[in-house]
């Protein structure tokens, strides 16, 4: 069994580079001092019904993060957009 850290104890862990982990389709981010925060990958995706191979278009972006999808996927874009994904996304561009 791999041991993936304090908050996720499977024979499914798996560890993946940096210090995101994933069980299943759940992926956790962990940053030392802070609460890990979990999400399924494709979740946003699935919800405004756009395809994983294709971008989110601008509108449908808006109108997530307004939450006009409802108050999950509000919280999904957030995290996507603005949030550690969207950070994260910054610094591996550069």
């Amino acid at each position: 069994m791999v041991k993936a850290g304090p908050y996720i104890s499977s024979p499914r862990a798996k560890k993946l580079k940096g210090k995101t982990v994933r069980v299943g389709g759940t992926q956790v981010l962990k940053a030392k001092g802070k609460t890990p925060i979990t999400f399924k990958r494709g979740a946003l995706h699935k919800a405004l019904g756009v395809p994983m191979n294709k971008p989110i278009p601008e509108g449908k972006k808006r109108d997530a993060l307004k939450g006009k999808y409802g108050e999950k996927v509000r919280k999904q874009a957030n995290l996507a957009f603005r949030g550690a994904l969207a950070k994260g996304r910054e610094t591996a561009s550069k």
